[in-house]
């Protein structure tokens, strides 16, 4: 496998397009948005001036990073002229519009970003983490384990998801077989339906009982907690601990031609979780509604997510089964370790997804850890913040990675 040009053909095919909606979208299909696509990449290339810092984002916590980027001005501290926000309702729209050069840094799926890359071969590059853990599997309340989900619908974001991924592990694990059957066919005795949603139309499918429950990016997961609607039933950082979820992507030809400005994006966003990872009552409020408007839930709902952590009454709820790991609900820190692609790689190998995913079967996850992530970029910003250890990490950056399910 060779790496990809910073050059890539200037428009999708409609073939293509509908793969990518296919794999995010919901039974009710999208529109095609193909045209377009091919001068703002080429006008890029022949500019001698660095492009606009133009970011898109769900509104999510795994988002965090990136806006308190803006938020704190770490952005402008790095020189960076950076557009206003830009706010997508699903993985489908924030991919196409990165496909598009609407946007120029993001936060996405790492599953995602490899399909990217390897799937569509759209010349995208993994530049740092955003966070980690910060999922999880919610459900309704009269549903106390696992196995309840037997016959039952669960709402997953998209098919390339750690939540997919991760979701399926548990399932397997106690004997459940996920199945993507449409509505009218009737479920086996140990199937669990998949079905694709947006983030934010979850809590109203749980709370008309359209689905037994959904696994998803927080603040959805506390909303449901708090509104009663739903609980609990595991973080995902319990099962796959301390996983990325969303990293930073940024288009290839980007950071070849202008690495000085993407090492300057870069710096801002690690300098970002750092903040973050100790401020997080305020983080809390400027996600918030009531603070900067990113997230359309009050600040109670995010402080949930970002300060509550009653191991106990989780651990007792069963909701944590590996407290031995002391994973937080959602922990910030930029480094993309090698060990967690090449195992999100198998991993994919293995996890039922809807669509065409012969591609995967050919990855190598060596060869997939150092083509599709850069990590010049982010070694050098942790350096900067005061190095490993200021994330809690090892002086060596590796890890072994730990799923217990």
């Amino acid at each position: 496998m060779t790496p990809l040009s910073n050059t890539w053909t200037q428009s999708l095919s409609r073939r293509q397009w509908l793969r990518l909606t296919g794999l995010f979208a919901t039974s009710t299909g999208m529109t095609n948005v193909l045209s377009g696509c091919q001068s703002p990449m080429q006008t890029m290339l022949m500019t001698a001036h660095e492009p606009r810092v133009r970011i898109g984002y769900l509104p999510i916590t795994d988002s965090s990073p990136l806006l308190a980027a803006h938020e704190k001005g770490f952005y402008a501290n790095e020189g960076l002229d950076v557009a206003p926000m830009q706010v997508y309702r699903s993985w489908n729209a924030i991919a196409q519009a990165f496909m598009r050069r609407d946007v120029n840094v993001i936060h996405i799926l790492m599953p995602t970003a490899i399909w990217m890359r390897y799937g569509l071969k759209f010349p995208a590059k993994v530049m740092a983490w955003n966070h980690t853990n910060g999922s999880a599997l919610t459900v309704l309340p009269d549903i106390d384990r696992p196995e309840d989900l037997a016959g039952k619908t669960i709402a997953i974001p998209s098919w390339y998801s750690m939540h997919n991924v991760v979701l399926q592990i548990l399932l397997r694990e106690r004997g459940l077989q996920p199945v993507y059957y449409p509505d009218d066919r009737s479920l086996g005795d140990r199937d669990v339906r998949l079905q694709v949603l947006p983030p934010p139309d979850m809590l109203a499918a749980l709370k008309a009982q359209k689905i037994a429950g959904y696994i998803v990016a927080e603040p959805y997961n506390a909303a449901a907690e708090i509104s009663q609607v739903g609980k609990l039933l595991r973080l995902t950082g319990d099962i796959w601990k301390d996983h990325a979820c969303c990293v930073v992507l940024m288009h290839e030809a980007d950071v070849m031609r202008y690495p000085k400005w993407a090492q300057r994006v870069v710096s801002a966003v690690v300098q970002a979780q750092q903040w973050a990872q100790i401020n997080r009552s305020e983080l809390a409020y400027v996600l918030s509604r009531d603070g900067g408007n990113y997230m359309p839930y009050p600040v109670s709902v995010l402080d949930r997510v970002l300060t509550y952590s009653d191991s106990d009454f989780y651990r007792n709820e069963g909701v944590i089964q590996n407290p031995e790991w002391r994973s937080q609900r959602i922990a910030f820190q930029p480094y993309p370790f090698p060990s967690y692609t090449e195992a999100l790689v198998r991993s994919l190998q293995s996890t039922l997804i809807a669509g065409k995913i012969e591609f995967l079967k050919d990855l190598d996850p060596q060869v997939v850890a150092r083509d599709l992530v850069d990590d010049r970029f982010v070694r050098q910003a942790i350096e900067q913040v005061g190095g490993p250890q200021s994330f809690g990490l090892s002086l060596d950056l590796t890890r072994q990675e730990l799923i217990q399910a």
